[in-house]
C-alpha cells in the first residue's frame, strides 16, 4: 500500500505520513474521525483532518499537560480534563497518589470508543473507579463546576466545537470553577506557526488569573514539533513537588526546564 494521510497544517505547512490501514472513518454528530496505521508513528487518531494523538508519541503530550500542572498544586484531589477523549491525560492524572475524582468532559463520544478500541494503553485509565465521564459541552459544564483543583483544556484547534475553548470568558469559567490555589493548563498551538494563537490565550488567561506561564514540549507529529502550554494559577507557584513517577518525557529537570523559553518565545509573549 502506497498511500499517504497529508495533514495541512497551516495555509502553508503540510505534515505526510505513509499509511498501512486505514482502521476506522467516519463522521460523527461532530466531526470527521479517523484512526490511521501509519509506517512511522504506528496508531494515529485523526479529527477533522488533524492529527491527535499516535502511539508512538502520545506520551510526551499527555505527561505534560498533566504533570506539570499537578506537581504545582500542594495537594491535587478533584482534577477535570475539557476534551481529551483519548483518556490520555486521565491516564497520567491517576498516577498522583491523592487524586479522588478525575473528571473528562468530552462532547464527541465517539472519540472515547475510537481511543478503547484501537488505543488501550492509552484510555486505560477510564475503566478506573476515581474516572467519571461526562459527555456534553465542556463550555456549558464549566459554567456550573465547583471546587475543582486543576483544570485541563485538552483541546482540539481553535476551530469548529473548540472555538469557543480560546476565548476570555471560557478562562474565567475555569477560574470560577477552581478551588483557592487553583491551577488550569490550556494546550496553546505551536510557537513556530500560531504565535497569534499563544498571544491570544496568554492574553485571555491572564485577564482572570493573577499568575499565568507559558511552557513548552516536543511533539513530533504536532505542528513544527514545538509545542506549548499556557498555565494559570490563582495563587504565586510554590516549588514543584518530589513525586516519583514513571515517566518516558517529563522528569523533574523538564518541570523546571520547561518553563525557561526561547529567546524568540520570550519576545512573542511580552
Amino acid at each position: 500500500m502506497n498511500t499517504w494521510f497529508t495533514e495541512l497544517q497551516t495555509h502553508n505547512v503540510s505534515l505526510g505520513l505513509k499509511m498501512e490501514d486505514v482502521l476506522w472513518h467516519e463522521k460523527t454528530p461532530y466531526q470527521e474521525l479517523a484512526v490511521l496505521e501509519t509506517e512511522a508513528y504506528g496508531r494515529m487518531l485523526v479529527l477533522d483532518g488533524a492529527i491527535q494523538t499516535t502511539a508512538s508519541d502520545e506520551f510526551v503530550y499527555h505527561e505534560m499537560i498533566a504533570h506539570v500542572p499537578l506537581l504545582l498544586h500542594s495537594k491535587p484531589r478533584k482534577v477535570a480534563v475539557i476534551g481529551g477523549g483519548d483518556g490520555g491525560a486521565i491516564r497520567e492524572i491517576l498516577r498522583h497518589p491523592g487524586i479522588e475524582e478525575a473528571h473528562l468532559i468530552e462532547i464527541d463520544e465517539k472519540v472515547m470508543e475510537a481511543s478503547k478500541r484501537f488505543f488501550p494503553e492509552i484510555a486505560v485509565g477510564l475503566e478506573d473507579d476515581r474516572a467519571h465521564i461526562h459527555f456534553t459541552d465542556g463550555i456549558a459544564w464549566v459554567k456550573q463546576a465547583k471546587d475543582f483543583d486543576v483544570i485541563l483544556v485538552d483541546s482540539t484547534d481553535p476551530v469548529g466545537p473548540a472555538e469557543g475553548l480560546f476565548v476570555p470568558e471560557f478562562y474565567q469559567s475555569i477560574y470560577d470553577a477552581l478551588s483557592d490555589g487553583g491551577i488550569m493548563v490550556a494546550q496553546s498551538e505551536s510557537p513556530f506557526l500560531e504565535p497569534d494563537i499563544i498571544r491570544r490565550v496568554m492574553d485571555g488567561v491572564s485577564r482572570s488569573f493573577p499568575v499565568t506561564r507559558l511552557y513548552l514540549a516536543s511533539v513530533p507529529t504536532y505542528p513544527s514539533g514545538l509545542w506549548s502550554f499556557t498555565l494559570g494559577a490563582k495563587n504565586t507557584l510554590p516549588a514543584p513537588r518530589q513525586v516519583p513517577l514513571k515517566t518516558r518525557y517529563w522528569t523533574p529537570d523538564i518541570q523546571k526546564s520547561c518553563f525557561h523559553l526561547p529567546g524568540f518565545v520570550e519576545e512573542l509573549i511580552r
